[in-house]
């Protein structure tokens, strides 16, 4: 089953940080629906409003599928997006698993944002966040 995930970069650039893909070869094939997906984000982010300013995370939940794939999304609250393609065959992620998955993700992320060392904006080159991707990754293939 392959999975791509992606971390991107707040608005107004939404380059990405870092693409992780299982098997390796998809990895350009996925760059369009991930950029097809920062638009449905955007205007889930824009239909929620005010309500969910509060809040300490976003969860947006499967943004769209198509016959192949279904594709999730998660916004922090500083705007860096996180958007996860999946094959539409496995059945035994839920909705549970994903939002865990993007939790793991987000306190990763925030680790990276805290060393000293790291340019905010910059790609992600960390063996940690590389070993915490992977390992989740190779749960859901």
């Amino acid at each position: 089953w392959p999975v791509l995930l992606s971390v991107i970069c707040s608005p107004p650039q939404n380059y990405p940080l870092y693409i992780r893909s299982i098997p390796t070869e998809n990895e350009l094939k996925f760059h369009y629906t991930v950029h097809t997906s920062l638009d449905v984000v955007d205007e889930k982010i824009s239909a929620m409003g005010k309500a969910l300013v509060d809040q300490r995370e976003l969860y947006l939940g499967l943004l769209y599928p198509t016959e192949d794939y279904k594709v999730y999304g998660y916004v922090t609250n500083s705007k860096v997006k996180f958007v996860m393609v999946v094959d539409s065959s496995n059945t035994a992620l839920r909705d549970n698993e994903i939002r865990s998955m993007f939790r793991k993700l987000h306190n990763s992320y925030t680790d990276i944002m805290c060393n000293p060392f790291y340019n905010p904006g910059d790609r992600i080159h960390s063996r940690a966040f590389d070993n915490m991707v992977n390992s989740m990754m190779m749960q859901v293939c």
